[in-house]
């Protein structure tokens, strides 16, 4: 269905905001489903689908903690971060690409919003002054150094035959020409995406988010003196930057569905729950590939995410001689 001229503008806002209510509501629902799929192949019974609401509900009534001797940094760390997961929310393309914020939804704008929310609490962990805190804010910067510029190339070589890097156009050009989809330089993209969003959100094989190790944690440690509200704000965030990249993931990869230029009310409703499905189905394979891997030994990690690099700078060699 059609929108009538007056109506695209509206229809484009509803979705937008649709997208961030989406992330925002759905996101603990997401770590909940994946927590169930682990536990049931784990063998255990699992807490529900809803525990994450509930934690965070529990976390938001107690007293928040602020450590002697932090400053703003520390305060301001959570707030950043769950701000940029709502701006990402916001500008990228997961219900529809008429947003009146698509002209900002840009590459490297989109890798630099998720660069900041990470080096935002990363620095929240070294105002502490604590050995944990260092540690993981140390091992963080080491891991995003890695994941950015694999983010960007892997989209780069998708926008090369969409002659731009807007996110909108990508995913416009890919629905106008779906063949594109199945081709080396998306299978190539994509596998490079997958590790490198298990490397953002910090699961497994990177990253164990169920642990307190100090030998293994990276995430954990820098928010080992967040508690109450402020602790509370982080995990929302985290599920938020999970539900994002999986989002991204979709959009790009199987963009069947998002509403484009011209779409009705209708279209929008079919996308948000198109957007459930696939973010529920990615979610559930990751957390289902959890249970069959182990995490990398530290002094691995590099190695794996230099692979992961090297797959994305093929993407991009691909497009370039493909298109």
């Amino acid at each position: 269905m059609t929108a009538p001229g007056g109506l695209v503008g509206l229809v484009g806002l509803v979705g937008a905001v649709a997208q961030v209510v989406l992330v925002a509501v759905g996101s603990p629902l997401l770590a909940g489903l994946m927590r169930q799929v682990r536990a049931r192949l784990e063998g255990r019974a699992g807490a529900g689908v809803g525990q994450a609401w509930r934690d965070l509900r529990k976390l938001s009534r107690k007293q928040a903690i602020t450590p002697h001797g932090t400053g703003w940094v520390f305060r301001m760390a959570p707030l950043v971060l769950a701000g940029t997961a709502l701006v990402v929310a916001a500008v990228m393309p997961l219900v529809t690409t008429r947003s009146p914020f698509d002209g900002v939804a840009d590459l490297f704008a989109v890798a630099a919003l998720l660069a900041l929310g990470s080096v935002a609490l990363a620095l929240g962990g070294l105002d502490t002054g604590t050995a944990f805190g260092g540690m993981g804010a140390s091992r963080e910067v080491t891991v995003l150094a890695l994941v950015e510029p694999t983010i960007l190339l892997s989209v780069f070589a998708l926008s090369v035959r969409a002659g731009s890097t807007n996110l909108g156009v990508i995913v416009t050009s890919a629905l106008r020409n779906p063949l594109s989809v199945i081709s080396p330089v998306s299978l190539l993209a994509a596998v490079a995406l997958v590790v490198v969003t298990m490397a953002e959100t910090g699961r497994i094989p990177v990253d164990n988010p169920s642990t307190h190790l100090e030998l293994t944690m990276i995430h954990e440690a820098m928010i080992l003196e967040y508690a109450g509200p402020d602790l509370a704000l982080i995990e929302w965030a985290s599920a938020m930057r999970l539900s994002v990249l999986l989002g991204l993931l979709g959009s790009l990869f199987v963009p069947w569905g998002i509403a484009t230029a011209g779409a009705g009310p209708g279209s929008v409703a079919l996308a948000m729950g198109l957007l459930v499905v696939k973010v529920a189905v990615l979610g559930t394979v990751l957390a289902a590939a959890e249970v069959f891997m182990a995490k990398l030994r530290l002094f691995r990690i590099p190695e794996l995410l230099a692979g992961s690099f090297m797959l994305a700078l093929l993407a991009v060699a691909a497009s370039c001689f493909l298109t």
